[in-house]
């Protein structure tokens, strides 16, 4: 159950228009594309009939999920026709001095999938010993840029998570600074921006567009929340294309959901998201910490707008737990759950809105999904790209979701050697009917496998088919 972990980094050309033609595949790699009869002396060997169906690269998700070690398989991705995976997301890495060391330790113990691994800001931010701080010793910034520079041997570029902490408490020295660094390796910054709140929405943007000046940079999961209409969604398309055109190379990813799915420390406040900060506003601030939950929930569509999905509340909304524990989702939040003690799905988004963002061509295909995510975007995002935008709604040509779930993001994280199928590249492939795509998982049962993806090739072998792991 191996498969590459660090990949080949670089830039690369853009995919072709699909053809009809043969794929020889031999050693992990491409060795041949167009008629087979002009093979010459390769010999395929073993032979997939794919008449009637689509071969495409193997799906790049640039934001995933997840532990190697618990769940190595990652067949939920795998499903899909995932297979690149991208870890690392939102800030946060593996705590390890030695990443490099981590990811030997995942390909010996064997992984479904390739995988694309990020340097997380805040776990960097904390070994550096900055911690919560807002502003760092100059000590402590070179200690995070070395770092930093040290992650970028082994790793595709910088996550940032600046909702969340430690991250959320980064200013724009500290930023800029991180950009540079990143900049100077030619990687990426990922970043879970600091706010996603429409009338906030693009001051975030601009803070990351900052960050472009020095660096390529990418919004994770792009979306408004309570933004509505496909009106503001061009609003959004019109800034990000402003800044494109100013130089700044600014690329997104989007889920193709109207649930956001995070930690319920989302809904607190910046001085009670930490159990310490917590327990001093329980203490000295309890009223305004119950005032401010009861309106940040009915802002983001009430109570009921908010599924739980972590034990022993999974499957409830924070409206049925209130009735169950017959007191107010804000007294829930406080003495039940905490800003640690659960993850949600929130029901914040608008689905014209989302839809247009998608269409735009920078704009890539994501999961932002969990093996155990009690979402169904982890095992039904790219399938329901394909099921409902392409075939249902056709508000996609089928080559252009393909491109956005392998060229783009494979451009995007400056992989090299796979994201379309040509000789000498690497051969992850996907073969499947597109009217046969089905995305099975729901809200309340999320971990249906995807449908459709008749065979699933990861450097060469087969790792999925007709439905069954093979060789995982």
């Amino acid at each position: 159950m191996k498969s590459h972990v660090v990949l080949e980094r670089g830039r690369r050309a853009r995919s072709a228009e699909p053809r009809r033609a043969d794929v020889v595949v031999g050693d992990g790699r491409i060795l041949f594309v167009g008629d087979a009869a002009d093979a010459g002396s390769i010999d395929p060997g073993r032979v997939i009939d794919a008449a009637g169906r689509v071969v495409a690269p193997g799906f790049i998700d640039p934001h995933s999920h997840g532990d190697p070690f618990e769940t190595p398989a990652f067949e939920n991705f795998l499903a899909m026709g995932v297979t690149t995976i991208t870890l690392g997301q939102d800030g946060s890495s593996p705590e390890v001095d030695d990443l490099g060391g981590w990811l030997d330790a995942v390909a010996d113990a064997g992984i479904g999938p390739n995988l694309a691994m990020l340097a997380g800001h805040g776990t960097l931010r904390q070994q550096a010993g900055i911690g919560l701080a807002a502003q760092p010793a100059p000590e402590q910034l070179e200690a995070l840029l070395t770092r930093l520079d040290a992650a970028l041997d082994v790793t595709f570029g910088l996550s940032t998570g600046l909702e969340y902490n430690p991250g959320l408490h980064a200013g724009h020295v500290e930023l800029d600074s991180l950009a540079r660094v990143v900049g100077a390796r030619d990687r990426v910054i990922m970043s879970h921006l600091r706010s996603e709140d429409d009338d906030r929405l693009e001051a975030a943007l601009d803070e990351l567009v900052a960050q472009g000046r020095h660096a390529r940079v990418h919004v994770a999961h792009l979306k408004s929340v309570y933004g509505r209409g496909e009106q503001r969604a061009r609003e959004i398309v019109a800034h990000l294309e402003a800044a494109r055109a100013a130089g700044v190379e600014i690329t997104a990813d989007l889920y193709p959901y109207v649930a956001s799915y995070t930690g319920i420390g989302l809904l607190f406040p910046e001085w009670a998201k930490t159990p310490e900060g917590f327990a001093r506003a329980r203490q000295e601030r309890e009223e305004e910490l119950a005032d401010y939950l009861r309106r940040r929930v009915l802002g983001r569509n009430g109570p009921e707008a908010t599924l739980l999905g972590t034990e022993p509340h999974t499957g409830k909304t924070l409206a049925e737990l209130a009735r169950e524990l017959d007191k107010p989702f804000e007294r829930v939040l406080i003495e039940d759950i905490g800003p640690t003690g659960a993850s949600a799905a929130y029901f914040v988004m608008d689905e014209a809105l989302q839809a247009t963002l998608l269409e735009a061509p920078w704009v890539a295909v994501c999961s932002d999904g969990h093996p155990t995510g009690f979402h169904p975007r982890g095992h039904g995002a790219f399938a329901k790209v394909i099921e409902r935008y392409v075939v249902a709604e056709q508000r996609l040509a089928l080559a252009e979701a393909v491109r956005k779930m392998t060229t783009l993001p494979a451009d995007v994280l400056g992989i090299r050697d796979r994201g379309r199928i040509a000789v000498g590249l690497a051969a992850d492939l996907v073969v499947f009917d597109p009217a046969g795509v089905r995305a099975r998982a729901t809200y309340v049962a999320p971990f249906q496998l995807a449908e459709g993806f008749d065979v699933v090739i990861v450097n060469g072998r087969i790792v999925r088919r007709n439905g069954e792991l093979s060789g995982v």
